[in-house]
């Protein structure tokens, strides 16, 4: 990562250091709070950040410009290029997943799902930020799965509680110093493109890559746990993801992205750098997670 010159905080960081404060101000800018009398250099701080952030997501938009133009012109031909990205998409049928499945001991398992909660930027916030003044039919279909994520009214069935009791049951100690920084990379890329609204068509693309692209993922980590006799407690947010986002993708791709891209063909570019950013920023997580384990790239056969 070159030198973020322009925030007086980044200048010569590694990308540990960067994204690692990065995190640690999305957490503050994003956590209410009260009147400051100090808010004048609050804003101060939140614009050479956000200076900063700009630059980093500038960066990953031209790591994936090339593969962004290949997404093709038209609502139809456009929706089957994001949905062979269900497949063909970076990061995709990576060997990481089959060996957690089948091979990971309950250390191995618990130090990834330690990077993944710590990395973890949350799904209904992004959602809520992203919905805000898009046309009335994406909105209709956000709102629906927001509405999923808070367990439709009830405590028990919202998403994010749950996610934190696995990190309870797995006694998880999630924190920003342990963990990897391609994790709090994507963590800061999630929030960076649903916070600023220049990017909010990438955060819809963004967002829709991991509901189409997520339950195969969670679906061999939901049987990885179940081999090492994981609870169902600390296995429940797996295994509804793995059927639940199958629906969520459907809609998504029917009633958010292909009638923005019909009635506005602009945004298809957008929406495709969205989802390739996500995709990129998780495959370059799993090779991190990979060579931690000193796994290969090579696809490992399920059992």
């Amino acid at each position: 990562m070159r030198t973020l010159t322009l925030c007086p905080t980044a200048i010569n960081d590694t990308p540990y250091d960067f994204h690692s404060r990065l995190a640690v101000f999305n957490a503050k800018r994003l956590s209410p709070k009260s009147p400051d009398a100090n808010w004048i250099n609050d804003i101060r701080t939140e614009a050479a950040w956000k200076i900063a952030e700009g630059e980093f997501i500038e960066m990953e938009r031209s790591s994936i410009s090339a593969a962004a133009a290949l997404a093709p012109t038209g609502v139809d031909r456009f929706m089957d290029w994001f949905e062979r990205l269900r497949q063909e998409g970076p990061g995709q049928n990576d060997a990481l997943f089959p060996w957690l499945q089948n091979y990971a001991s309950l250390e191995e398992m618990r130090w990834f799902l330690t990077q993944e909660a710590a990395g973890e930027a949350g799904f209904d916030d992004l959602l809520a930020i992203t919905q805000v003044k898009v046309p009335i039919r994406a909105k209709l279909e956000m709102a629906s799965n927001y509405w999923d994520e808070m367990g439709r009214g009830h405590e028990r069935g919202m998403h994010g509680p749950m996610l934190e009791q696995v990190v309870k049951e797995l006694a998880l100690e999630p924190t920003v110093a342990g963990t990897v920084w391609e994790s709090l990379a994507l963590g800061n890329l999630m929030v960076g493109l649903a916070i600023n609204r220049r990017y909010a068509y990438q955060s819809i693309g963004a967002l829709g890559a991991i509901e189409m692209t997520a339950p195969g993922r969670v679906s061999l980590i939901n049987a990885g746990l179940q081999r090492l006799h994981v609870p169902i407690a600390a296995r429940k947010y797996f295994q509804l993801h793995a059927g639940l986002d199958i629906q969520h993708s459907k809609n998504w791709n029917l009633e958010v992205i292909a009638p923005l891209v019909s009635n506005q063909p602009d945004l298809g570019p957008w929406i495709a750098e969205g989802a390739l950013m996500r995709l990129a920023s998780g495959a370059r997580c799993f090779e991190r997670y990979r060579a931690h384990f000193g796994l290969d790239a090579a696809p490992v056969d399920a059992a």
